[in-house]
C-alpha cells in the first residue's frame, strides 16, 4: 500500500525547480511513514534511494577520525552523484548528526540539493517555523529556525514550505 506522503513529497517537489535550494524534507518522528513514503517513491519514478548512515559508514571505515570530518560532506556529494538523478531520496540521515562528524546536517543538505533535487526523511519535528532533531540538550540536538527547505510532515500529513529559498539568492 503506498504511502500518503509520497503524493504530498510529488505535489512539493516542483515548488524546487526554480529554488536555490532544491531540498525537500519529510519531517517526523520514527515510525511515520518517511521510509515507506522514499521506497514509494523509488518504486513509481526510478528515483535512486540512498541509506545514508549505511553508504556513509562504509565510505568512512577507512579513515581517521580526522579525515572523517573533513571528508564526510565530499563523500556524500560523490555517493549522490554516483546516481546520476535529477531527484535524489536519502533516508536514515541520523549519521549526518553524529558529534564527531561537526557537520551542520541541514547546511550539508541545502549544499547536496544546489543541483539536483533531494528528498531527505528528517527524523525530528518542524513546528511551522522551527525543524529540530533530539530533545533540547542531547549532544546532537539542532534547531533551525526558518529552514530553507521545503517541509512536508509526515506525522500529521501536513506540508508547509519553510522560508523562500529564492531569498536565499540576494
Amino acid at each position: 500500500m503506498p504511502s500518503s506522503l509520497s503524493p504530498q513529497i510529488e505535489d512539493m517537489l516542483p515548488r524546487t525547480r526554480d529554488a536555490y535550494y532544491r531540498l525537500v524534507l519529510a519531517v517526523g518522528p520514527a515510525r511515520t511513514g518517511k521510509t515507506a513514503a522514499l521506497i514509494d517513491l523509488a518504486k513509481r519514478h526510478n528515483w535512486p534511494r540512498l541509506n545514508v548512515n549505511l553508504r556513509l559508514s562504509q565510505s568512512l571505515l577507512d579513515l581517521t577520525h580526522r579525515q572523517r570530518a573533513a571528508r564526510v560532506a565530499a563523500i556524500l556529494d560523490d555517493l549522490i552523484r554516483e546516481e546520476n538523478s535529477e531527484v535524489v531520496l536519502l533516508d536514515n540521515i541520523e549519521l549526518l548528526f553524529a558529534e564527531e562528524l561537526a557537520q551542520d546536517p541541514l547546511r550539508l543538505l541545502q549544499s547536496l540539493s544546489r543541483n539536483r533535487a533531494i528528498v531527505a526523511a528528517w527524523p525530528g519535528n518542524f513546528d511551522g517555523a522551527s525543524l529540530t532533531y533530539a530533545e533540547p540538550g542531547h549532544p546532537e540536538a539542532r534547531r533551525y529556525q526558518t529552514p530553507q527547505a521545503v517541509i512536508v510532515q509526515s506525522a500529521e500529513a501536513n506540508q508547509t514550505e519553510a522560508g523562500s529559498p529564492v531569498e536565499e539568492q540576494k
